[in-house]
């Protein structure tokens, strides 16, 4: 007969496990010395104030459509950076409700980019966008090295996103899953900045 304590243990690890998936030891290449510290998120829907916010690094990778992708080109734009897996239960529904977000908002300086991390397979990850029908640029980054270019943010878990603001800032960082409801105030917030 199996315990009380057993079947609400099994029950918890259950609801943690639906509610953002674990890359495991290796969720971040660490590779030639680089750590990637946790610091903490913020709050769904909030943001960092303005003059404690601090520049982002130099995102850089390959785009699962082809081409190269880097963040300074999207200067001047808020950026939505949603890094995902396509099996992470909860990034399956979070990633195309984004891109509704994207086609909503991308006339008004929105830009949405998938940093599709810990998918095994290239092409594996392209069938899942294509199925989803996600149509914002998506970066493959299998060892998440993104995640560390970016710098100092958690990533603890995926889904994760980090909102860059106009002058290319860490605005907002937030772990686990996000609805719109979530992220349309700062996404509001961010784009009335100048």
């Amino acid at each position: 007969m199996t315990s009380p304590t057993a079947v609400l243990a099994t029950a918890l690890a259950a609801v943690l496990g639906l509610s953002a998936c674990s890359g495991g030891k290796n969720a971040v290449d660490q590779s030639a010395g680089n750590q990637f510290r946790y610091v903490q998120a913020n709050k769904k829907g909030s943001v960092i104030e303005a003059v404690k916010r601090k520049q982002a690094g130099p995102v850089t990778g390959t785009l699962l459509a082809g081409g190269n992708y880097r963040l300074s080109d999207d200067r001047g734009k808020v950026v939505v950076l949603n890094y995902f897996a396509s099996w992470c239960p909860p990034c399956q529904s979070e990633t195309p409700q984004f891109d509704s977000i994207y086609r909503e908002r991308k006339a008004a300086g929105v830009q949405f980019v998938g940093m599709d991390v810990k998918d095994p397979s290239r092409s594996a990850a392209q069938s899942w966008i294509k199925d989803k029908g996600v149509t914002f640029p998506v970066v493959y980054d299998e060892a998440a090295r993104t995640a560390i270019q970016l710098g100092d943010v958690p990533m603890a878990a995926l889904p994760s996103t980090v909102v860059i603001d106009k002058q290319g800032r860490v605005a907002a960082v937030y772990v686990g899953s996000v609805l719109p409801a979530d992220l349309t105030p700062a996404l509001d917030e961010l784009t009335e900045e100048a």
